[in-house]
This record gives C-alpha cells, structure tokens and sequence, in this order.
C-alpha cells in the first residue's frame, strides 16, 4: 500500500473515531481538529458517508450512524 493511501486511511479511521467521541460536529471543526483543508476532509467524509458510517442530519454537520464497526488497530 502507497503510504500517501495508508495516511489516508488513518486520517478517515481517527475522523470517524472524532465523530462518534463528540456526536456532531462540523466539517470547519474537523479541519481544524486534523491540520487539514476543509476538501480533504469532505473527501474523507465522503468515503465514510459512502460506506454508511456517517450521515449528514443538517448541512455541514455529521454524525455517526448505526451501523455496527469492528474497529482494529
């Protein structure tokens, strides 16, 4: 695996991980959060919103949903 993708996948797991720790939050709060640009955390919101592990229950905020995660290391 390209580290460039590994980093990623880390970056998406802790934002999920942020998510599901503080209920909602913005996307402005976890660009702040993570050092990131408020795209690249769309992005990866976009891949958890994908996979049906966050919704997005008012514009601009997120929260997890109940889908049941095995979280591993």
């Amino acid at each position: 695996m390209k580290p460039s993708t590994n980093r990623m996948l880390t970056r998406i797991k802790a934002i999920y991980l942020y998510i599901k720790e503080n209920g909602t939050v913005t996307t402005s709060e976890l660009a702040e959060e993570f050092g990131s640009t408020p795209r690249t955390i769309q992005r990866d919101l976009n891949v958890l919103e994908y996979n049906d592990l966050i919704s997005s229950p008012h514009r601009g905020k997120w929260t997890t949903t109940k889908k049941k995660v095995k979280i591993t290391s």
